[in-house]
């Protein structure tokens, strides 16, 4: 499915089945071995998602372990994201001298749990574009989009800068007849060849009762 959203030098990796426990590796496996089985699957089953993909790179299996922010650590000279959610796990991977930086999130197409979340996470202008959208495509669940295009521009941005982004910190605007957005950073950016990033673009789809965004920022 999230084929569809990247372009050609991205590798993706999907499943909507858990693998078993024992397909970790021994370091995987001491980074949740206290944690509850759901966080266990889901931590498992998205690395060997990415043992795939990276695999489709010429890369030898390895352990994928989380780093001080709990971001993924890819082999030297790869970029890429992870996610996961209620039955779904995916991957997306590039070199790095093809693609600088990649963001990648999935969620359930259902509204937020907490309707005090979307005050949390979404800018007054995003919350009319919601109110708005809702009725032209009411079956896609808008509040979950905006909060997965957001966590996929913290993915694409965190690996450039090494620093937080809040989420009043992006603008988003949504295209939804190209299924596309743009984030319109509210903070200085980081500088890429000397220039410097004042936003992301990215794509999204809805299938499989799942809501997933994608941002590729091409070298």
């Amino acid at each position: 499915m999230i084929e569809k959203l990247l372009p050609a030098p991205v590798r993706t990796a999907e499943t909507f089945d858990d693998a078993p426990l024992s397909e970790m590796f021994p370091e995987e496996w001491a980074q949740v071995a206290n944690a509850v089985p759901k966080r266990q699957r889901e931590f498992g089953t998205v690395r060997g998602c990415a043992r795939r993909a990276l695999a489709e790179l010429g890369f030898a299996p390895a352990p994928l372990l989380p780093g001080p922010h709990r971001e993924p650590q890819w082999p030297d000279g790869v970029v890429g994201a992870m996610t996961h959610c209620a039955g779904y796990r995916a991957v997306a991977v590039a070199r790095a001298g093809e693609v600088r930086t990649i963001g990648l999130d999935a969620e359930p197409n259902l509204p937020l749990n907490d309707p005090g979340v979307l005050d949390l996470v979404t800018l007054p202008e995003e919350r009319d574009q919601i109110r708005r959208l809702a009725a032209l495509q009411p079956e896609v669940c808008w509040d979950r989009l905006v909060f997965s295009a957001k966590e996929s521009v913290y993915k694409a941005w965190f690996p450039l800068t090494r620093r937080w982004l809040d989420f009043e910190e992006a603008l988003l605007t949504f295209d939804p007849t190209n299924a596309t957005f743009t984030a319109q950073l509210l903070v200085p950016g980081p500088v890429v060849d000397g220039r410097e990033l004042t936003e992301f673009s990215g794509r999204w789809l809805v299938g499989s009762g799942l809501v997933v965004t994608a941002i590729v920022e091409m070298v």
